[in-house]
């Protein structure tokens, strides 16, 4: 079979959710490879997908993308990545808990400092 990809893919295993159709209406999918251009995914069974675009979230890369479908398969389907730029998902608020904490740590060093100096 011709591989037409412009990039290679990495295998992955990674959890995914597309829109399919209206606002809501969701399926879980599975990546088994992944490229900056596309995908390949998998559904649990042969599902109903729109001819055109889905919007496809995958938790693990924190991002999601419009992609087109380009082929599908039984319940593999091929989707190629949106040049629009992926949207970003909310992100945790891990980063921000982060820094308080290394604020706050180094205010209690200067203290510490403080009462062990006199």
């Amino acid at each position: 079979m011709l591989d037409r990809r412009q990039r290679a893919r990495d295998r992955v295993i990674y959890g995914g959710v597309a829109e399919v159709g209206e606002p809501g209406a969701s399926r879980d999918c599975v990546v088994r490879n992944i490229s900056e251009n596309g995908a390949q995914l998998e559904f649990s069974n042969d599902v109903r997908l729109p001819k055109d675009t889905i919007l496809l979230t995958i938790a693990r890369k924190g991002r999601s993308f419009l992609a087109k479908i380009i082929w599908w398969r039984d319940n593999f389907v091929g989707v190629a990545f949106s040049s629009e730029t992926p949207y970003e998902l909310p992100g945790s608020d891990l980063a921000e808990r982060l820094r308080q904490s290394e604020l706050k740590k180094r205010q209690l060093q200067r203290r510490i400092k403080e009462l062990l100096e006199g």
